[in-house]
């Protein structure tokens, strides 16, 4: 989500979308605190998770609505979003929930290094084609948005599976959560590769 990025002055400025991204950003520590305060704070883990995620859309929303898009807001949203989809997925990948994910201990940490890894070597893309003088060969692709959408349903319902046993839906999470975030890592790996295609045929095409 654009949350609360775009044009605008070069002075920071706290509009109603860069608050809400600050607001997700400072919800970080209580969903660590609730991921390890165990089975029975699963509901609040994953109702901070399910909040956090919502506020990237609301904020985008409201940027656009209210025309209220900031060189400091297009800089944090995109941050704080990589850091909710990061510590999540850590989170998870340190007691992952009964289930696949415990079944194959390996499957979790293995799409966290696919995920975080892309981001690292997307931003050092961009900063490539940037100092090339072709930042358009990195431009946003339609996968982003299913990318996004299996990650951010796949991680709610991997916190959800830690509830105690007899909470609604539980058997389901435990088994799509998981399938989700391979979907999301898969995505995200055929994403960076049609990124560096771009940024590839662009650079050799350039005089």
């Amino acid at each position: 989500a654009g949350g609360a990025g775009g044009g605008g002055g070069a002075r920071p400025e706290l509009t109603v979308p860069t608050v809400l991204t600050l607001g997700r950003a400072a919800a970080l520590p209580p969903l660590v605190a609730a991921y390890f305060g165990g089975p029975a704070w699963a509901p609040a883990c994953t109702g901070l998770f399910v909040a956090s995620a919502a506020t990237d859309w609301l904020d985008g929303y409201l940027a656009r609505k209210l025309d209220a898009s900031t060189p400091f807001g297009a800089f944090l949203d995109p941050v704080v979003d990589k850091l909710l989809v990061a510590t999540s997925l850590i989170l998870v990948c340190s007691q992952p929930p009964p289930g696949p994910a415990a079944a194959a201990p390996w499957l979790l940490p293995a799409c966290a290094v696919v995920v975080i890894g892309r981001e690292i070597a997307m931003s050092a893309l961009r900063e490539w084609t940037a100092r090339e003088g072709l930042s358009g060969a990195t431009a946003v692709n339609s996968l982003g948005k299913w990318k996004t959408a299996s990650q951010m349903t796949g991680l709610a319902l991997l916190l959800w599976a830690r509830h105690p046993p007899g909470a609604p839906g539980l058997a389901a999470a435990q088994a799509l959560g998981p399938a989700l975030v391979v979907l999301a890592a898969a995505l995200t790996g055929l994403s960076l590769a049609l990124y560096f295609r771009a940024a590839w045929a662009a650079l050799s095409a350039a005089p």
